[in-house]
């Protein structure tokens, strides 16, 4: 199965890798299973495999054999390390650190990415995306998801946009907005599908 082109950044061979990449530099002391790491990255465990057998043979990710599981992690003494994770953080970093913050908000039902960023994820070509728009379904308090988009853009460098929304106005859309928001790309941040 060959995986598409990152439509992110054209310094790494894949969307599959950059998602690894993105679940294994932005934190860095936890060990993932190879099956825990296609699950997080939502790439197929083959693929998931195939790209960290490669980024452990370049040096980029570090692993041991515990029991029947390979456990992987960053290589954080590979001396490209700290430049690596400024590119993955801005480029495929706001998906897993969306998804870390944004699952310790009471009330969220569901949130996407969309917009440019989430075409660009979903394989859409264009110019790499000035900011990430963040919607949020759920009766919350905004405070904390202002918080949470503050700590975001401390993490990955990126301007993150987040625009919160009832469950009804959801479920049922009359803006033009909402209406406009559901017919393009989504990258759900709950169950990480990409929605066309």
């Amino acid at each position: 199965m060959r995986t598409p082109p990152s439509t992110l950044t054209p310094f790494l061979r894949s969307d599959a890798q950059g998602a690894l990449l993105a679940e294994l530099f932005l934190d860095p002391e936890h060990e993932s299973t190879i099956s825990d790491l296609a699950r997080a990255a939502d790439v197929s465990q083959s693929v998931a495999h195939r790209e960290a057998t490669r980024l452990i043979e370049d040096g980029v990710v570090a692993d041991r054999i515990v029991g029947r599981n390979r456990m992987v992690h960053a290589n954080t003494d590979h001396p490209l390390y700290p430049l690596m994770r400024d590119l993955v953080a801005a480029t495929y970093g706001p998906i897993p650190v969306l998804r870390s913050l944004l699952n310790g908000i009471p009330g969220i039902h569901e949130a996407y990415v969309y917009g440019s960023w989430a075409e660009r994820r979903s394989g859409r070509p264009g110019h790499f995306p000035h900011d990430v728009d963040v919607l949020v379904v759920g009766d919350v308090d905004r405070a904390d998801t202002v918080e949470a988009g503050i700590t975001a853009r401390q993490i990955t460098g990126c301007e993150i946009n987040i625009h919160v929304v009832t469950p009804q106005a959801w479920a049922e859309p009359t803006s033009v907005f909402l209406q406009h928001v559901r017919s393009q790309p989504l990258i759900s941040l709950t169950d990480q599908e990409i929605h066309p």
